[in-house]
């Protein structure tokens, strides 16, 4: 019995270091906060879908990285300054795109500023402004 309890006490002192070298709660915690960002500011109108779909390939893009720097079972502190430093730039990139005037409002796929800069909503004449007439 004794024996069995010293197999099973060595078996955990190895995993156990294994799993904390490749654990990265705080990242996977951060990359679940962006997206919830992502997908509020897409549900709010301030992401409109060209945005969004920029911002999910972002957040793709520091996935590969993480998932490069657990590939031989630890993530050394170099790996960890990478992952944290992508994370930055990814989280500046959704906060310039949710705040950079350019809406979705109504969720038509289209940019709201541009019509309302030009003047005119769906459906209405373009290039009268130009000096065209409308025929």
């Amino acid at each position: 019995m004794k024996l069995k309890t010293a197999i099973a006490a060595a078996i955990a002192a190895i995993a156990v270091p294994v799993l904390a070298q490749t654990a990265t709660p705080r990242l996977d915690q951060r990359q679940a906060n962006q997206e919830v960002r992502i997908q509020q500011g897409v549900q709010s109108g301030s992401l409109t879908a060209k945005e969004a779909e920029r911002l999910e390939k972002g957040q793709e893009h520091v996935q590969k990285i993480e998932d490069k720097a657990k590939a031989d079972g630890k993530v050394t502190a170099r790996e960890r300054e990478r992952l944290h430093q992508a994370e930055e730039v990814q989280s500046r990139h959704i906060a310039r795109e949710k705040h950079d005037r350019q809406r979705d409002m109504n969720h038509d796929g289209r940019n709201d500023r541009q019509e309302r800069r030009a003047g005119k909503g769906p459906g209405q004449d373009r290039g009268k402004h130009l000096g065209q007439k409308k025929h």
